[in-house]
């Protein structure tokens, strides 16, 4: 996912608002700051979104699953923002009355490479909107606004470095063929992967975020790991998939796995 970049000295201002929740029970639920990182030598910003979270609960994965929320980020009132790529470390499995999902417990630093549309300070502005869930669920909101300049190269935070080498192992080579449904498309693909825990799922994604993809059916056959999942635009009828755009994930027992695109076959 994109959005926008920074540099060093950092003035963070955030709130935390909940609908079931008043403000200081909310900041009670989830702590968000944000770590300034370091300056890349390719002038980008490495930075990163810190959740803590209290005991008990728990927020999502970028997909989540149907019983998860999946956070999304708005920081179109920036100064000097090109776009922000996400780099999410790998999540935990979770099963709860037989529905799983995708998420992290305790802690999660989330690193942002942001990049600049030129030198010069970045203003970011906007809003980060998440799910913290216990035994209820509550949609929370945090403000973001943050001012970063790019003297100094900054310290190479352990903590985003750590989060940064957790992140999934990328999968090369993966196929995928797909057939017309009367309301879109079904995508079957087929990934090398030949040791897995036993414990996995996988999940499909497609970049338009109005396209809904059902849960992915996943079935191992030798070293191959077929996945598959319904593809239906707002439309629902068959349409156009860029399939090198897709991002497949096989996740389970603290490893993940992600093919970025996939080809014919």
């Amino acid at each position: 996912m994109k959005t926008p970049v920074a540099p060093l000295a950092t003035a963070l201002c955030l709130a935390l608002s909940a609908p079931a929740a008043d403000a200081q029970e909310a900041s009670d639920m989830a702590r968000i700051d944000i770590l300034p990182g370091w300056q890349m030598d390719n002038g980008h910003r490495m930075a990163a979104i810190r959740i803590r979270l209290a005991p008990g609960w728990h927020t999502y994965w970028r997909s989540p699953g149907e019983s998860g929320i999946p956070p999304s980020f708005n920081l179109a009132g920036s100064d000097n923002l090109s776009h922000m790529e996400l780099h999410w470390p790998v999540p935990e499995l979770f099963s709860d009355n037989g529905m799983w999902y995708l998420g992290y417990e305790h802690e999660l630093i989330l690193p942002i490479e942001l990049v600049p549309e030129a030198n010069g300070d970045i203003h970011l502005n906007g809003t980060m909107d998440l799910g913290v869930c216990n035994d209820i669920c509550i949609p929370m909101q945090a403000q973001l606004n943050a001012t970063l300049t790019p003297e100094g190269k900054g310290s190479m935070s352990p903590q985003i470095k750590a989060a940064l080498a957790d992140r999934p192992t990328p999968v090369a080579n993966a196929k995928c063929d797909a057939s017309p449904l009367s309301d879109g498309m079904r995508l079957t693909a087929h990934l090398n992967l030949p040791s897995l825990p036993s414990d996995v799922v996988a999940v499909i994604e497609h970049p338009d975020r109005s396209v809904w993809v059902s849960e992915a059916q996943m079935q191992r056959q030798g070293g191959t790991v077929e996945v598959q999942s319904d593809l239906v635009p707002t439309e629902a009828q068959p349409f156009f998939i860029d399939r090198s755009a897709l991002t497949i994930s096989v996740i389970g027992g603290g490893r993940a796995y992600e093919a970025q695109g996939c080809t014919g076959g």
